[in-house]
């Protein structure tokens, strides 16, 4: 009794082991894994008439089409040879109509650094030619894509931003780096602004 008892559960237990077997090379082989997607980049797309409350009754547009090229403008500091993960290429595009004196400023300017944050984006943008004395000024310009209905947004470093005062007292117009606007405080009216936002870029390799 105690040997056929035993070659029953031999028997059992073959069985299971080829079962075992025959279900695992009958199992598809595991998928390779997916290939990362590419890397999507930042940009901020459109134009739009803003209402800036210190002059209502005034005409200013802007335009920004830009676009984020990381590490695409080397800088003569140690470790800068690559550039930095804001680099950034594009135009911007200003006009105000001043209604009082019937003068229109113009401006463009060539981007060079663009930064996002979920819908809200600042960039910079170096002046190639202007009818105000700006050449070769570097302007910062924030950007908000409204959602939910929300108006866009846009924000500027001149006008009511960017002053520095000195420790004697005296105030001068501060200097604009890379990526630095102020938040967007003005209400986009007609027309609206696309932001595409990206993670920073991976530092690349040596």
């Amino acid at each position: 009794m105690k040997n056929r008892t035993r070659t029953r559960a031999l028997v059992l237990a073959g069985t299971a082991a080829a079962l075992v077997a025959t279900l695992v090379a009958a199992a598809p082989a595991p998928a390779a894994p997916a290939a990362p997607a590419a890397s999507r980049l930042a940009s901020v797309h459109g134009g739009g008439t803003i209402l800036y409350p210190y002059a209502a009754q005034d005409d200013i547009r802007f335009t920004v089409d830009a676009e984020s090229t990381p590490w695409t403008r080397p800088l003569p500091i140690p470790r800068g040879e690559k550039g930095l993960p804001t680099d950034a290429r594009g135009r911007v595009t200003i006009s105000h109509y001043f209604t009082e004196s019937g003068f229109t400023g113009t401006a463009e300017a060539e981007v060079d650094c663009l930064v996002t944050g979920g819908r809200t984006a600042t960039l910079t943008a170096v002046v190639t030619t202007s009818n105000v004395g700006w050449d070769g000024k570097r302007i910062g310009i924030s950007v908000q894509d409204g959602e939910r209905g929300a108006p866009d947004r846009v924000g500027f470093s001149w006008g009511i931003a960017n002053v520095d005062v000195k420790p004697d007292g005296t105030v001068t117009e501060g200097t604009v780096g890379t990526c630095m606007a102020p938040a967007p405080f003005t209400e986009v009216t007609k027309g609206g602004f696309k932001v595409t936002p990206a993670p920073l870029s991976p530092q690349p390799q040596p």
